[in-house]
């Protein structure tokens, strides 16, 4: 799932009441001995576009839903070893037609919120309604747009009725974005703005802020919290870094305990070559990604035009010399590790090539060089961004055919012209809403995806992407997906660019590491104990 932080400062007055602070594990409010310090480079922003980041019918990004998923429910949950998603909230979940059209959750008996007020039928109901009434622009409206009506049936059953088949919808009911909430604190037509999160999740939350920008949340135990997780430690404490400068300082000085999401290719490079006293580094598996995108109704980069920039970007010089051991490169919006991937891009195009490049745009009557501006953001996807951005400048003006500039934006400007199409080319990340190839196409083919891209393809959103959400058995879909990756190959809409690997550095004494973070990039911190405590 890329996802979506706008970062307007004038917003102070439309924030909640926080507190000051700055970072470190004594000053951490309530923290305590026993708390295990996380870091984390993910930002939990509010503003005047978006004052309610922290409302499961409005925050879409991945570093708003690792903390929404600490702290509210889904009736569903991936599994702690990948596959399909489990009941959590609900004690069982099935569909109960052969199409795949209709799907029964039946509540978990006892389940309460935090405060102790009970959970119905109603209140799931009610949660999953208003994401589909307030529709935020930037929201996660997509995941659940295919549901026609909500039927509850006493206090403990819900149907979902969709408009079409659809074989991936537990893993949509496993997104914060189907977040159980109170109906009480939650207004059932707008955001609820500011930082606090209510629900009935394995934590509880609180909250500090400097102004818009959330720096620290403490996470305590929720006893109430019945589901299908086993919460191993009483207290975390997220510590947000401005960086992962910022964030590896404070392993250093002892700080914080463990840094996860997103280590600096650097950093993860300098401690496999020379691991630290006391500190274990761990390697994981990632499903992210990093593409280009284009305004394919922008003349400048026509159907050629793309095609070409296709043809000559060295995806292996790329990933080799900016990021290091921390990616590889990628033939696909499917990542290689999932269901259906097929390498696409190099079927089509094969290794690198100038001549095969500037006969494409020959053949197009496309006069040389042709001239552009690369897009990219300078805080959202890290550090090593910038450098990524000159070496695709670099490889497209080598080889003559371009007159390429690059263009650095924050994310509070970037994402809003992104979406508006002020951009002809321009970089993203993605981070899956869940581990399902659905996940890499829809988003970006479907109507109503996640680029506001204006590109269309009546095979992928009629027929395709329908296609393969009737099939219960994703493997049975991996023909579908392959025509779906051609598709994408040929028209070139998006052009990916890199799959991640991921790092997670911890002190010695804190278990559970290699299940704390999942290949989707999901924080699970109630995984996390001490063997020393």
């Amino acid at each position: 799932m890329n996802r979506k932080t706008l970062v307007l400062p004038a917003v102070v007055g439309l924030l909640a009441p926080v507190l000051a602070a700055c970072g470190s594990t004594e000053s951490a409010g309530g923290g305590g001995k026993n708390a295990i310090v996380v870091g984390t480079t993910d930002q939990v922003v509010a503003s005047k576009d978006n004052p309610a980041p922290l409302d499961p019918a409005v925050g879409y990004e991945a570093g708003l839903w690792n903390v929404l998923r600490q702290t509210v429910q889904t009736l569903t949950i991936a599994p702690r070893g990948g596959g399909a998603p489990v009941p959590e909230a609900a004690r069982s979940c099935t569909f109960t037609d052969t199409e795949n059209e209709s799907y029964r959750c039946t509540l978990r008996a006892g389940l309460t919120f935090a405060d102790g007020t009970p959970i119905t039928a109603e209140d799931v109901k009610y949660s999953i309604q208003r994401v589909i009434d307030i529709k935020a622009e930037s929201g996660p409206i997509a995941l659940l747009s295919n549901i026609d009506t909500i039927e509850t049936k006493g206090d403990d059953q819900i149907v979902f009725h969709l408009r079409t088949p659809d074989a991936t919808f537990p893993y949509k009911l496993a997104t914060p974005a189907a977040g159980i909430v109170p109906k009480g604190k939650y207004p059932a037509r707008g955001g609820r703005t500011g930082f606090q999160i209510d629900g009935s999740g394995p934590y509880t939350m609180k909250p500090e802020a400097e102004g818009d920008r959330v720096v620290r949340i403490e996470l305590t135990r929720n006893p109430s919290y019945k589901g299908s997780l086993k919460v191993l430690n009483d207290k975390i404490e997220l510590d947000l870094f401005p960086d992962a400068k910022a964030m590896g300082k404070a392993m250093d000085e002892g700080s914080i305990d463990m840094m996860t999401r997103a280590m600096s290719p650097e950093q993860a490079s300098a401690m496999l070559v020379k691991p630290k006293d006391g500190v274990e580094l761990t390697e994981m598996p990632s499903l992210a990604i990093s593409y280009l995108g284009f305004n394919t109704k922008n003349p400048v980069v026509s159907k050629p035009v793309r095609q070409a920039i296709a043809q000559i970007v060295d995806r292996g010089e790329i990933a080799g010399k900016v990021y290091g051991s921390t990616a590889e490169p990628l033939y696909s919006l499917i990542p290689s590790s999932i269901t259906g991937h097929t390498n696409s891009f190099f079927n089509k195009y094969g290794e690198p090539s100038t001549a095969k490049a500037a006969e494409t745009l020959r053949k197009a009557g496309i006069k040389t060089p042709v001239k552009f501006t690369l897009h990219y953001t300078t805080d959202h996807y890290g550090a090593a961004t910038a450098d990524e951005f000159r070496a695709l400048q670099r490889q497209l003006n080598a080889s003559g055919l371009f007159d390429v500039s690059v263009e650095g934006e924050k994310w509070a400007q970037f994402r809003p012209e992104q979406k508006r199409g002020d951009y002809a080319a321009y970089g993203m990340g993605w981070f899956p809403d869940f581990p399902d190839p659905d996940s890499y196409t829809a988003p970006f083919l479907d109507e109503n995806n996640f680029l506001n891209s204006p590109y269309r393809s009546i095979e992928a959103q009629r027929v395709l992407i329908p296609q393969s959400r009737r099939e219960a058995d994703r493997s049975a879909a991996a023909k579908t997906y392959e025509k779906l990756q051609d598709i994408v190959a040929t028209d070139v809409p998006v052009l990916p660019i890199w799959q991640a690997k991921q790092y997670v550095a911890a002190r010695d004494g804190v278990d559970g590491v290699e299940w704390a973070i999942s290949a989707t990039s999901e924080l699970q911190l109630w995984e996390l104990n001490r063997s020393d405590a």
